[in-house]
């Protein structure tokens, strides 16, 4: 073969070699990972006397991970079951009153049969009639009064006893309880610390999966679809990437003008529409890294 042979081949090989390596290198879309995060806050007020929580650390789902001071919150229902108590000893002597103007009352209604009998005989006067009629009226009254307080004591046992369930509440969301399985990413409050209700304690995510934010042109849209399977490549070092299965799991209905640190596969295009892809994370991904997908 003559040398201009071999070096005809040779610069074939080269340019076919450069243009699959183009080809296997260049993407469809950039963006960044991201995960979801969830902020877990506390949910009453007091001193953090437990706070078993670090950067890194990776929690289950119903761990507990610290606990609120609930002196003051032990206290105000120790007070609501003495108040509980007082009304209840109202209500007894209610009872107990009640009880006896039953009492009175079917002897009230003995005597009027009695006078009422005497008076088929003519032997008692209609004034008599009238006098037990009317003190059998009178119990009634009151009667109907004591019930009256006895429904008032029941209400105001109802409201204590809402009360200490409010209490009882407070005090079980004194003790912090990790709502998802997740790594700490972010530790925002210490031991002995005031905490207040709403405060942010931590900030976790699950590492398991993340999410690459890609951002695409409009004539790509007609290339993605939801629940489509994509390439997705992170960097595993400046000169290679590692390849990852992707799932699209979100595209954004409205355009928006690129992002400057993404670079877009036609970059004339001003006006680019977000997507996610869902990626299952073997460790070697971090948040924030940047990330390609080809379709």
């Amino acid at each position: 073969m003559k040398l201009s042979e071999i070096f005809l081949t040779f610069f074939v090989f080269i340019v076919f070699f450069s243009s699959c390596n183009k080809k296997q290198t260049s993407a469809d879309a950039y963006g960044n990972f991201e995960a979801i995060e969830t902020i877990i806050s506390a949910e009453a007020n007091g001193s953090l006397l437990e706070f078993k929580v670090e950067e890194g650390n990776i929690l289950e789902e119903g761990q507990e991970v610290g606990k609120i001071d609930t002196i003051q919150l032990y206290l105000k229902k120790l007070q609501l079951e003495a108040q509980k108590k007082l009304v209840k000893s109202k209500f007894k002597n209610i009872s107990a009153q009640i009880a006896v103007l039953e009492q009175q009352k079917q002897n009230a209604l003995k005597e009027r049969q009695r006078i009422e009998n005497l008076l088929k005989n003519e032997a008692a006067t209609g004034k008599q009639l009238d006098e037990i009629n009317y003190n059998i009226n009178v119990l009634e009254k009151q009667m109907q009064t004591f019930q009256t307080q006895t429904l008032s004591v029941n209400e105001e046992i109802n409201t204590i006893n809402v009360q200490i369930k409010q209490i009882e509440d407070q005090i079980n969301k004194s003790i912090i309880i990790n709502p998802k399985k997740g790594t700490v990413i972010l530790k925002l409050a210490e031991r002995s610390e005031l905490v207040t209700y709403g405060k942010p304690l931590y900030k976790i995510a699950d590492l398991d999966y993340l999410e690459l934010r890609a951002y695409i042109s409009g004539s790509q849209l007609s290339q993605v679809k939801i629940g489509q399977n994509v390439k997705v490549y992170a960097d595993l070092d400046k000169d290679n990437n590692k390849e990852y299965e992707g799932t699209v799991t979100w595209i954004s209905s409205k355009a928006e003008f690129t992002p400057k640190i993404i670079q877009t596969k036609e970059e004339r295009v001003n006006l680019v529409y977000a997507i996610k892809v869902r990626v299952k994370n073997d460790g070697s991904i971090k948040i924030g890294m940047p990330g390609e997908v080809r379709f």
